[in-house]
């Protein structure tokens, strides 16, 4: 049984999700969203393959609903948050890989990797479940490595937003917020070993820190 399940009655977790699911859409709704370059991702489907798609852990709200109804699953943390954002996900198409770099390492790799090859592309937070912030560990590289899926990162940046006092800094985007969503290049991990891939991290973690810089550029070039 997992933490949440022993820490709260399942109707109430059910209520938890049903109202977060239901306030994401709506904010959502009214959010002004623009997605730039999404050829990247079209592109790196196009020839049937899987791809892996990572995203900072406090931004994960809005590639939430960009990319909803799509044959994506998710690495969600085994702690007790896991299951109700399991259950958001869910609600918007896609599904879970429960596991993290801290619980849960080698049964979530080993999950990444079946989705991968089983025709499902994956989102990984690689600073996900409790941080550091925006430190890049390199389980979604060795999953990529394993299967030979491009890795394609996501920056988004927001006009206006909650931020959550959270290690991760969550931000929620206010209402009529102005979005913009960046895809960086897509990236074969062409390495022969996964501690070769893992190698890799600070390469990635400045491919992510120049989509977010090209995401606050394309909103500041809409003001």
């Amino acid at each position: 049984m997992s933490d949440t399940a022993q820490a709260a009655p399942d109707w109430k977790l059910r209520a938890i999700i049903g109202m977060g699911t239901a306030l994401l859409r709506a904010l959502a709704a009214t959010w002004r969203l623009r997605v730039h370059n999404p050829e990247v991702v079209a592109d790196a489907r196009a020839n049937g393959r899987s791809i892996v798609l990572i995203l900072w852990h406090g931004q994960m709200l809005v590639p939430l609903h960009v990319h909803r109804r799509q044959q994506i699953a998710i690495l969600i943390s085994e702690h007790r948050d896991g299951e109700i954002i399991t259950g958001i996900a869910r609600a918007f198409g896609q599904r879970a890989v429960r596991g993290s770099s801290s619980r849960g390492a080698a049964r979530a790799l080993l999950g990444l990797a079946r989705e991968l090859d089983s025709g499902y592309d994956v989102a990984v937070t690689p600073d996900g479940p409790r941080g550091p912030y925006r430190v890049f560990a390199p389980g979604a590289l060795v999953a990529a490595q394993r299967t030979g899926a491009p890795v394609i990162p996501i920056g988004v940046a927001v006009s206006s937003a909650w931020t959550l006092r959270s290690w991760d800094r969550f931000i929620i985007p206010k209402p009529f917020a102005r979005v913009s969503v960046v895809y960086g290049e897509a990236v074969v991990v062409r390495t022969e070993r996964a501690r070769d891939a893992a190698a890799l991290t600070p390469e990635f973690q400045e491919r992510m820190a120049d989509a977010i810089a090209r995401a606050e550029a394309q909103l500041g070039a809409r003001t």
